[in-house]
């Protein structure tokens, strides 16, 4: 997909066309991570922009927040990627990517520096904002217990609009007692 400004992204592009020489402009590395790591049965959550984990893992590794650490390996779960390398250059050189032995899939676990082991949710890169948004901050919240599995599934499940903004047409909430169908309105 290329707009007037540009790819939007690097996978956007086919590999040696016309923007192979312009430097493509990514989104902000959507990551959360949980206050405390291994605390809970997930550390956080990354959502990549592609299924390219050439292109996406070196942003991860790159940006990740110098504070919670320096990843230095990577475990992916095959179907959430469109290939499966087993190194990719970042900033500093390479980082080794492995594949889980099993489908576990929606999970990547990153090894850091001092050994420590996070365990992040994968939000699938067409999610919708509003989707991405609320998985990315389940899994960094404490107290959550959802396989990355089943917290995709309930994300998915919840409707994209705000309750709030339901209502019948007799001017109740959905929420209280009505006899006409809900309308959807949007907040003004």
């Amino acid at each position: 997909m290329t707009t007037s400004n540009g790819p939007t992204h690097p996978s956007d592009e086919p590999r040696g066309g016309p923007a192979a020489d312009v430097a493509p402009t990514r989104g902000p590395l959507r990551l959360a991570l949980a206050e405390t790591a291994g605390s809970n049965r997930l550390d956080g959550a990354w959502w990549p922009w592609s299924r390219d984990p050439e292109v996406e893992v070196p942003d991860l590794v790159d940006h990740f927040p110098s504070q919670s650490g320096r990843v230095v390996r990577v475990l992916i779960s095959p179907p959430d990627w469109g290939s499966a390398p087993r190194q990719v250059r970042v900033a500093q050189g390479f980082v080794k990517i492995g594949s889980f032995p099993r489908d576990d899939t929606h999970l990547v676990h990153l090894t850091l520096s001092d050994r420590s082991v996070l365990h992040l949710l994968v939000v699938p890169p067409g999610f919708t904002d509003d989707q991405g948004g609320e998985a990315l901050m389940a899994a960094a919240t404490a107290g959550n217990a959802h396989s990355a599995a089943a917290l995709l599934e309930e994300v998915m499940d919840s409707p994209d609009h705000d309750p709030r903004d339901q209502w019948t047409d007799h001017g109740d909430t959905f929420w209280t007692h009505s006899e006409g169908p809900p309308s959807f309105r949007t907040g003004g």
